[in-house]
């Protein structure tokens, strides 16, 4: 019987392919920024099942077996997660990782407290360059409330931060598989242009919100609201999204009413009517959707999601 002959180019490609990492990452969003490095050489898993509370949250045998089979895990970081350090501890501990709220030159903002928001002061943005400082800097002032001070843990919503971590991205994967190296960067160059088209076309779309307030229900959007200059009157529960006590409702609706207020946007996971009830029964309403919860995860969501957060804002301008 004649041997048989694999030609030299499929059997390069098959090593290479064998090759490809194992990738876990935490939330549809960072999932999506990964897809897009590893487009063409692999898909990474996607650990939370999209809509789910990154707070909170027991992970299916099949995710925690993607955890211990990955080469490479990529989440936000204990902020977002505060279980998860110690699962990827259990189940992924060989596994490199990358904790995006900790990685150098990542913007940081500071959760907001208070009953209305005063963007016009930007000392509190700083980049991970220095942590500790970062860190000791932010908790001196911040006592009135569980969060204030600590880092809001919504980074992803800042393009500038997406773009930075597709860089972070494809250097980590081309040190596990350095025959995808110029794949991933090649990807990687290719996913921040695209994001940086994303950006003119929310700038456009949002143009016409620039004066009008707007009330949130859920404080998750300062890194959104920095990045398009739409800074939001107040909102209706801080970082934590606890409900609101008597004081503060009573507050907000002085705000509202002193402000001219006429919208607030609410979440998907959020009953929209309770927000109209607990402040005013007269407020329009729209749709923010930070968890990319209503798009398929994939190399795509991250720029629906953000246009869809676009277009919820500008509910508000209409």
């Amino acid at each position: 019987m004649r041997p048989t002959i694999i030609p030299a180019m499929f059997l390069s490609a098959s090593i290479a392919q064998a090759e490809v990492p194992h990738v876990a990452v935490d939330i549809a969003p960072v999932h999506s920024l990964v897809a897009q490095v590893m487009k063409g050489a692999g898909t990474p898993d996607l650990i939370m099942r999209p809509g789910a509370s990154p707070h909170h949250y027991a992970l299916r045998p099949s995710e925690a077996a993607a955890l211990s089979e990955a080469d490479l895990v990529v989440w936000m970081g204990e902020g977002l997660t505060p279980w998860l350090g110690s699962t990827i501890d259990k189940l992924s501990g060989e596994a490199r990782s990358i904790e995006l709220l900790e990685a150098d030159g990542t913007r940081l903002l500071p959760f907001r407290e208070g009953i209305g928001f005063d963007l016009g002061d930007h000392d509190d943005e700083a980049e991970h360059d220095n942590h500790d400082e970062h860190n000791d800097d932010e908790h001196g002032d911040h006592e009135a409330h569980d969060h204030a001070g600590d880092v809001d843990p919504h980074a992803w919503l800042d393009p500038q931060n997406a773009r930075h971590w597709l860089t972070l991205i494809a250097a980590e994967l081309s040190e596990l598989d350095p025959e995808n190296a110029t794949l991933y960067q090649t990807n990687a160059s290719h996913g921040a242009d695209q994001i940086m088209a994303v950006e003119q076309e929310i700038a456009a779309r949002l143009a016409a919100l620039e004066e009008v307030p707007f009330l949130l229900q859920h404080d998750a959007y300062h890194y959104f609201e920095e990045a398009f200059d739409i800074p939001a009157a107040a909102a209706i529960s801080l970082g934590d999204a606890a409900r609101p006590g008597p004081a503060r409702i009573a507050a907000l609706r002085d705000l509202i009413a002193a402000h001219g207020i006429t919208c607030v946007l609410t979440e998907p996971q959020f009953d929209p009517k309770l927000a109209t009830s607990l402040v005013t029964d007269n407020l329009q309403t729209g749709i923010l959707d930070p968890m990319g919860s209503a798009y398929e995860p994939g190399a795509e969501l991250y720029a629906s999601l953000m246009l869809g957060l676009a277009d919820g804002f500008a509910a508000c301008s209409r």
